[in-house]
């Protein structure tokens, strides 16, 4: 997405559905915990990827995608309201673990250097 309308379009189109999915998304199968990561937008501007993070189980992220999914016909009509474009893009979300990715290469990470603290210099291998 190299072009100035196309990442200032995808930034409103992502500002817009995270305020449509906090408040005004009545769907019991949306998890509270969902945050939009990115926002990836076609040259053409005729279909947005909704990339999401979703804090939880597995079969909460499932309901949540589900559940999303379900109502992103409502998401594009609220986004349609709100932007100025020939055409409303049509949404498409899909699941982003890169955060718990990230929680989980730090908590490694922490753990290897508290291991080797606990080891006395004595026995560290000669580099």
């Amino acid at each position: 997405m190299s072009y100035p309308r196309e990442k200032r379009l995808a930034e409103e189109i992502k500002k817009i559905a995270s305020d449509i999915i906090r408040n005004e998304l009545k769907d019991p199968r949306v998890s509270p915990m969902t945050s939009i990561t990115e926002v990836d937008l076609t040259r053409d501007l005729r279909y947005v990827n909704i990339y999401v993070s979703i804090l939880g189980d597995e079969e909460e992220k499932r309901e949540t995608v589900e559940g999303l999914t379900r109502a992103s016909g409502f998401i594009r009509r609220e986004i349609g309201k709100n932007i100025k474009a020939r055409y409303t893009p049509e949404v498409i979300f899909k699941l982003d673990n890169s955060i718990e990715r990230g929680i989980h290469m730090y908590n490694i990470i922490t753990k290897v250097s508290e291991q080797e603290k606990s080891v006395p210099d004595g026995d560290k291998p000669d580099e």
